[in-house]
């Protein structure tokens, strides 16, 4: 039994579920994925595999309010703390488990080892934070060099993540196409307006409460997803709005197919779920989240996605021009041969 541990990090959902299809090619390729990670992303991944051995990692207690870089670099100091914590979880695990082949991390700094394959994935090998962009980037680069590989989830041309993943540095790079837990099926088109939220508070709860108080009395089939990882599936309704706390894949999956407009945050993940499924959006970037605000404006002027400023929120939203939506993107599976790495221990 050959173990492969799979860690995301637990910033919203979107590594946890973008490490879904990669778990999902690992047990069809005889490998025994090991998920590590915590909170939200931990617990929306037990439901998904249930099956599947779970680590608990230390949590980095991600979150952010005004300012995005000047939180995270306030926090730095802890972030590192929490890096050393991480190589004593792992290194204790791996003392145990003598079968563990290979680690694919997911934006967590800290899982990597010597003495087995490591992977690094992200699609920021440059980290875009104001007039501190030069520090993060070569933060960023110095952690990415201690894997083996880093692969980046876009095309060689760096399609849909644009600069943030351009760099002439060497960094054992490989581009891995579009990243997607999803597949394009062929549903009725029942749901107006698909509002699925994500990432950490405030600003989730924030902006559900403003998109709420624009679509409670529209005459629309809308339906909002919060994004809340709970125990238990709640459903309710606002209003004309249907809510559910969350959705498993398979739920999000039949909805987004159904959906005619999606409205969601620019995080990189829900960006790669609109591309596979080829669905009509509107980007709302977090405020002062330089990806974000960065990727919104990038695919507006590819003619992708148009995005909205949180702050110009109002009962206009839904009639905002789609604009062209024509991508020309030949959705590739994932390749197996990716795992070469894990195949000579």
């Amino acid at each position: 039994m050959k173990k492969v541990i799979v860690a995301p990090l637990n910033w919203g959902l979107g590594h946890a579920s973008r490490c879904a299809p990669i778990i999902k090619k690992l047990q069809k390729n005889n490998f025994t994925p090991v998920i590590a990670s915590d909170g939200d992303s931990l617990n929306y991944l037990k439901k998904e595999f249930s099956e599947v051995e779970f680590l608990e990692l230390p949590s980095y207690k991600i979150s952010y309010g005004k300012n995005l870089k000047w939180s995270l670099f306030l926090k730095l100091p802890g972030f590192l703390k929490t890096f050393k914590k991480e190589q004593k979880v792992l290194q204790k695990y791996l003392q145990k488990n003598t079968n563990v082949v290979g680690i694919i991390s997911d934006n967590r700094f800290g899982i990597h080892s010597k003495d087995i394959p490591s992977v690094y994935i992200t699609h920021q090998t440059n980290v875009l934070s104001g007039f501190t962009t030069k520090f993060t980037t070569y933060f960023h680069q110095r952690i990415i060099k201690k894997f083996n590989e880093c692969w980046i989830p876009d095309e060689e041309n760096s399609i849909f993540s644009g600069k943030l993943s351009k760099t002439d540095k060497k960094l054992n790079q490989k581009y891995i196409g579009i990243l997607s837990r999803f597949e394009a099926k062929d549903f009725p088109q029942t749901i107006d307006v698909l509002i699925v939220l994500s990432g950490p508070e405030p600003n989730r709860s924030n902006l559900e409460s403003k998109l709420v108080s624009v679509f409670k009395t529209s005459k629309q089939n809308i339906c909002l997803v919060q994004g809340k990882v709970e125990k238990t599936q709640i459903t309710s309704r606002i209003g004309n709005i249907d809510v559910v706390n969350f959705m498993l894949a398979d739920e999000l999956e039949k909805a987004l197919n159904s959906s005619k407009l999606v409205i969601c945050r620019a995080g990189y993940s829900s960006i790669m779920d609109l591309v596979k499924l080829k669905k009509k959006a509107i980007l709302i970037p977090t405020k002062f989240q330089n990806e974000q605000e960065y990727l919104a404006k990038h695919l507006q002027e590819e003619g992708f996605f148009p995005y909205i400023n949180e702050s110009n929120i109002d009962e206009q939203i839904v009639e905002l021009s789609m604009g062209k939506f024509d991508i020309d993107y030949k959705n590739e599976e994932f390749n197996p041969e990716l795992f070469h790495l894990f195949k000579g221990k």
